[in-house]
């Protein structure tokens, strides 16, 4: 089937009445998907990616039709130790361009700076001499007075600009809504939920979108979906925020992340009903570039990380009980569960 065809079918499908299937099997040209391979999946390798990799996810995205990549971190260069991280942590302009160029395409790039971890002023430069599109700012609800000042000195110099509330499965409820009221009168164009942890269930979900959107909708914001698959949820749990409303989707290659790792792009991208969206290249890099890395990086489901996620832990504890097991330690499930449980 040619372009114009998938087009025509798709443009049909939009018209279809509106019950409740055809809201999600017809597609929205409101959603951006967003693909943060090679920034969470840093994570998981102190940000040691070979160009080869970062240019090869570049390249599934530019001819997948994704809207965003994120290359990386905008971190605190002060007091580094040289060699401990890749260059992916700092995304400099100089390692940017040597992956994309001038970017001549119609894919946004992006970065994100974790609230009180950058020096934002100093590290992020005016957007006229970045390829960067857009800044994706990380706070934790106790951060927001820093986040705020960081939307705002983003959107100033020219960028687009997001922000993702961490470990929102932690967060008490009306911490929660003097944050997004905050954050619905900033600059900020989309606010994230995030599923730190990979604890929430479909019902959790919906809580959560439902009330972002209460926030978001009034002041012209959009809501988005960060999600973690510690327990085989993080594609079902995106496809709940993409019916409830969620626009700003975020996924990985081979859902290549921190843990157990992300909703995979793959997934994703074969879900949307959008001609704009081509799956080939997402499974060529997936199968070529990204699944060569499983055996060393270690992510995705699996025991520890469902144990986490269970017990709405951060899984430090389980990356670490994963590099012990690289290292040729074998691990003991029932001993790490029993450790965990009796920290609760």
């Amino acid at each position: 089937m040619s372009t114009s065809q998938r087009a025509d079918k798709a443009a049909k499908a939009a018209k279809t009445k509106d019950t409740p299937a055809s809201r999600w099997i017809s597609f929205r040209p409101e959603i951006r998907v967003l693909d943060c391979t090679i920034r969470d999946g840093g994570l998981m390798n102190n940000h040691h990616f070979d160009d080869a990799i970062v240019k090869a996810v570049y390249k599934a995205c530019v001819e997948g039709g994704v809207d965003y990549m994120e290359l990386g971190y905008k971190a605190s260069r002060k007091g580094i130790k040289v060699g401990e991280h890749g260059c992916w942590k700092y995304c400099l302009e100089d390692d940017l361009r040597r992956i994309v160029g001038d970017n001549p395409t119609s894919l946004k790039l992006s970065v994100m700076a974790d609230a009180e971890r950058c020096d934002y002023h100093e590290d992020i430069p005016p957007k006229k001499e970045s390829v960067v599109d857009m800044v994706r700012v990380a706070t934790y609800i106790n951060q927001i007075p820093t986040t705020l000042d960081m939307v705002k000195d983003a959107h100033d110099k020219g960028y687009e600009t997001t922000v993702n509330v961490m470990a929102v499965s932690t967060v008490p409820e009306r911490e929660l809504n003097e944050g997004l009221d905050l954050l619905a009168t900033s600059e900020t164009q989309a606010i994230y939920v995030v599923d730190s942890f990979g604890a929430l269930y479909s019902e959790q979900v919906q809580f959560f979108v439902k009330k972002y959107l209460q926030y978001c909708k009034s002041s012209g914001k959009e809501v988005g979906v960060h999600m973690h698959n510690n327990l085989q949820l993080g594609y079902a749990n995106t496809i709940e925020g993409i019916i409830l409303g969620a626009n700003y989707l975020d996924a990985t290659m081979a859902g290549l992340g921190r843990g157990a790792g992300n909703c995979p792009m793959e997934l994703l991208i074969g879900f949307l009903h959008n001609p704009k969206y081509e799956l080939r290249p997402i499974l060529e890099c997936v199968q070529n570039t990204i699944e060569p890395l499983r055996s060393k990086l270690l992510w995705g489901y699996d025991l520890p990380y469902l144990l986490t996620g269970l017990l709405n832990q951060h899984p430090r504890a389980a990356i670490r009980f994963k590099e012990a097991e690289l290292k040729g330690e074998k691990g003991d499930v029932l001993k790490f569960y029993d450790t965990i449980t009796e920290e609760q």
